[in-house]
C-alpha cells in the first residue's frame, strides 16, 4: 500500500509541480491565458527571448530578435529549432520568465512548452509563441522598475523510447527522411 502511494505520488509530482507553477507564478513561471488582455497600456516592456538545449540533444535552438511590447498588447514570436544530428530527436520544453517577480503577469496564451516535438536529421521547425503582459504589472509597486523581461526555454531530449512510441504513434518512419513525416503528426497542439 505504501509503495503505491509513493508510485502515485511520484507520478503526479511534476504535473502538479507544474500546475502550482502556473497558477502562482512561482520561480518565474507564466501563466496560461485564454483570452487576450481587453486592455492594453502606453507603458513598454523590452521583452528579450533565450534559447538552450541541454546537453544530450544535437539540435540548434534560436531565440527570436527582442520586442517592444505595450502591456496587454498580444506578440506573436517564432523560435526556430534545427536537428543537427544524424537520427531522429523527440524533445520537450521548459521555460521561466525573468524577473521572476513578473512571472505571473506573463501571459501565454499558445506556446511550444511541455509538448512533445520531433525533429528529424536536418529538419528545422519554427516554434511559435503567442504572449501578452497583463496590464496589472504597471499597479504592482514591485515591479516599477521593470523594463526588460526575459522568456527563456531551454529543449530536453526526451530519450530513445519516447522518440520510438511518438514515431509509432504517429506513424513516421525511422529513416531520417523528412518527407517521412505526415505534415500533421509533427503540428503538436498548442499547449500553455
Amino acid at each position: 500500500m505504501l509503495v503505491a502511494g509513493m508510485g502515485t505520488l511520484v507520478y503526479y509530482a511534476a504535473p502538479l509541480y507544474r500546475l502550482f507553477c502556473e497558477v502562482t507564478g512561482f520561480g518565474g513561471t507564466t501563466r496560461a491565458a485564454q483570452a487576450n488582455s481587453a486592455t492594453i497600456l502606453d507603458r513598454e516592456v523590452l521583452v528579450r527571448f533565450d534559447a538552450n538545449v541541454a546537453p544530450g540533444l544535437p539540435w540548434k535552438f534560436v531565440a527570436p530578435r527582442p520586442v517592444k511590447v505595450r502591456l496587454g498588447e498580444e506578440k506573436l514570436v517564432s523560435y526556430t529549432g534545427t536537428n543537427v544530428g544524424t537520427a531522429p530527436f523527440l524533445g520537450t520544453a521548459t521555460f521561466n520568465v525573468t524577473p521572476f517577480k513578473v512571472g505571473t503577469y506573463f501571459n501565454k496564451v499558445e506556446c511550444f512548452c511541455f509538448t512533445e516535438q520531433l525533429l528529424l536529421p536536418g529538419q528545422k521547425k519554427e516554434f511559435t509563441v503567442r504572449f501578452f503582459i497583463d496590464p496589472r504589472l504597471a499597479k504592482d509597486a514591485n515591479a516599477e522598475d521593470v523594463s526588460t523581461i526575459t522568456l527563456s526555454y531551454t529543449f530536453f531530449n526526451q530519450g530513445t523510447d519516447a522518440r520510438d512510441r511518438y514515431m509509432r504513434k504517429h506513424h513516421i518512419r525511422n529513416r531520417g527522411e523528412t518527407n517521412a513525416v505526415d505534415s500533421r503528426s509533427t503540428e503538436a497542439g498548442r499547449s500553455r
